[in-house]
């Protein structure tokens, strides 16, 4: 768990600390996910946050998250929240509430079930899920400040939880899954593969572009990506990494 916690943080602070550059005005920038501001973005991962740690303790109504017809309505809520308060608070609110996930984490071993929405997922699974939420978010927010950023090792978290999620994206979009391999070089051509050797559909090319896939923030056709196989090509277009 450490080498997950400890870039989890990384990514947070990163973060964090772009966002102690930017004015106030800048708050209330339109970023790429349509109706949302800088400000909704940080709401968003605030609450998040705050419903993890509930999840961890074991105090979160998980109910009405598994039978809500539309979880867009749901994290509006914390996104209205927001819009009432100060950006330094929503800072802070963020803040305090990715703190109560990484203390409780730290003392969990990586195997370690907690329950989730659809079922149980592992300790590690969860952490590295809330660093791909904060780096996915980042995104848009750099992306609305017009700031150039370069992507860091980190990202093979992202790209990990897209592969490992593959099973459940093409469930949900009512396709039967084959295992599928990805090769992708990421920052210091430094290569990452997930999959059985033995595959036959197959996902190669940059570590930057498969983990904007698998997060939606681009689509196949504005990657490199290159697919073999039925499997992989239906896998390119589903691929998601989060609820």
């Amino acid at each position: 768990m450490r080498d997950i916690l400890s870039d989890l943080v990384a990514e947070q602070q990163f973060l964090d600390q772009f966002l102690q550059r930017i004015s106030l005005k800048d708050w209330d920038r339109p970023t790429p996910a349509k109706g949302w501001t800088i400000r909704d973005q940080i709401s968003h991962l605030a609450d998040s946050e705050e419903f993890t740690a509930k999840v961890i303790a074991g105090t979160a109504d998980l109910s009405r998250w598994e039978s809500a017809t539309n979880l867009d309505e749901l994290r509006q809520e914390a996104v209205l929240k927001g819009r009432k308060m100060r950006p330094q608070d929503v800072i802070e609110w963020w803040r305090a509430g990715r703190a109560k996930v990484v203390e409780p984490l730290s003392h969990m071993d990586q195997g370690e079930r907690v329950e989730w929405i659809g079922g149980s997922i592992s300790a590690k699974t969860l952490a590295t899920s809330r660093l791909m939420e904060t780096w996915a978010h980042g995104l848009d927010i750099y992306a609305a400040m017009e700031a150039e950023v370069e992507d860091t090792p980190r990202i093979r978290h992202v790209c990990w939880l897209g592969w490992k999620t593959l099973p459940y994206a093409f469930k949900a979009a009512g396709e039967d899954y084959t295992p599928v391999r990805v090769e992708v070089i990421g920052p210091g051509y430094t290569k990452w593969v997930y999959g059985p050797e033995d595959a036959e559909n197959l996902i190669k090319g940059s570590a930057g572009d498969w983990a904007r896939l698998v997060v939606r923030r681009r689509t196949f056709e504005q990657t490199r990506l290159k697919v073999t196989g039925e499997a992989a090509q239906v896998a390119v277009k589903v691929a998601k990494a989060y609820l």
